[in-house]
C-alpha cells in the first residue's frame, strides 16, 4: 500500500504499553492474501483508446515465517465505453506491441500463464513496516485502540528520525519536518496494514480499525462497493503532495471484520492525471490450508 512511502522502521516490542491481546492459534496452514491490481497503462494504443491491465498475485505465510509469493497478468480491456467503441472501430484487436525508450512492450487481452514459488530474498517472518517479526510478536501488539495507536506512533517518530538523518547524505537541506508533516498519514498507513497484511488476533484487528478512523486527517466518505461487488465503509487518507505530484487513496473497509477490501489510489502530476499510479486494489485474506498455486484472478 505504500507503494511511494517509505515504510516504518524498528517497532519495539516493550510490553510496557498494554496488557497483550490472548494469542490466537492459527487457523490454517498459511496466511493468505489475494490481490487484485487494475490500472490504465500509461500510453494509448491503436487509434488512441486506453487500456486497463489487471494482476493477480498472491502471498502465503506460514506460522513460522516462511512465505510464498504467485502472480499472474489477467490481460487488459477497454478501460471505458468510449475506449470499447475505439477498441471496436479498430477491430477489436487482442494484442498490441509498441516501442518507447527502445523497448518493446506486449498486451494481450488473453491472461499469462504466470508463476508461483517461495518468495526470494524476503527475510524469515510477518513484516510489520520495515522489520518481520515473529508470529507471536504480532499476537502481543496492544489489543486496546489508544495504547495501539500509541505504538504505531512511536515507531513512525523513530523512522522519520532515522529517515530523516539518511536523507541529509544525499539531500544536505532537507529538513524532518518534511517527514513530520506527513505525521498522522503515516500512522494511518501502519493502522491500515494491520487490517490485511498480517494474522493480527481479532481484538488487535479490531483495536487498529478503532485507532485508524479516528485518526486526524482520516475522513469517513460513506458506504460504497469494490469492483468485486462488496459492500464496506470508505475512508479517506490525508492527501499527499509533494513537487507537484498529489497523492490520494481512499481505503474501503469491511467494519464488521475490520478487514481491507480494496484500496484507490489517484495520482496527479502537476495538476495532470498519472496514470501509472493510479489504481485499484482488492483484497481478500483468511487462513488457508490450499498449498500455493498460480493465482486465477477469481
Amino acid at each position: 500500500m505504500r507503494s511511494l512511502i517509505a515504510a516504518v522502521a524498528g517497532l519495539a516490542f516493550t510490553g510496557a504499553l498494554a496488557v497483550p491481546a490472548q494469542a490466537t492459534p492459527p487457523e490454517g496452514k498459511y496466511w493468505r492474501v489475494d490481490t487484485i491490481l487494475s490500472r490504465t497503462h500509461p500510453r494509448p494504443v491503436g487509434s488512441g483508446y486506453w487500456l486497463a491491465e489487471r494482476q493477480a498475485s498472491t502471498v502465503w505465510q506460514s506460522p513460522e515465517g516462511k512465505s510464498w509469493f504467485g502472480f499472474r497478468p489477467l490481460g487488459a480491456r477497454p478501460k471505458t465505453e468510449k475506449d470499447e467503441a475505439a477498441w471496436r472501430a479498430d477491430g477489436s484487436p487482442t494484442s498490441w506491441t509498441y516501442r518507447t525508450e527502445g523497448m518493446k512492450i506486449s498486451l494481450s487481452t488473453e491472461p499469462g500463464e504466470g508463476h508461483v514459488g517461495p518468495t526470494k530474498g524476503a527475510p524469515k517472518g510477518f513484516r510489520l513496516g520495515e522489520r518481520y517479526v515473529t508470529y507471536q510478536q504480532l499476537q502481543d501488539l496492544p489489543s486496546d485502540p489508544v495504547a495501539l495507536k500509541k505504538y504505531v506512533v512511536a515507531g513512525v517518530k523513530t523512522w522519520i528520525k532515522e529517515a530523516a538523518d539518511e536523507a541529509k547524505t544525499t539531500a544536505p537541506n532537507s529538513k524532518i519536518e518534511d517527514w513530520e508533516s506527513h505525521l498522522d498519514r503515516y500512522v494511518a498507513i501502519d493502522l491500515s496494514r494491520m487490517l490485511w497484511e498480517n494474522p493480527v488476533p481479532q481484538k488487535v484487528r479490531s483495536a487498529a480499525f478503532q485507532a485508524f478512523k479516528t485518526t486526524k486527517g482520516v475522513t469517513d466518505v460513506g458506504r460504497a462497493q469494490d469492483p468485486l461487488n462488496r459492500s464496506g465503509q470508505k475512508f479517506a487518507l490525508p492527501t499527499l503532495t509533494t513537487k507537484g505530484t498529489v497523492l490520494k487513496q481512499q481505503l474501503l473497509i469491511d467494519a464488521k471484520t475490520m478487514t481491507l477490501l480494496a484500496e484507490y489510489t489517484d495520482t496527479t502530476v502537476d495538476g495532470k492525471p498519472f496514470p501509472a499510479k493510479t489504481k485499484v486494489e482488492t483484497y481478500k485474506v483468511g487462513w488457508t490450508n490450499e498449498q500455493p498455486a498460480v493465482p486465477d484472478g477469481k
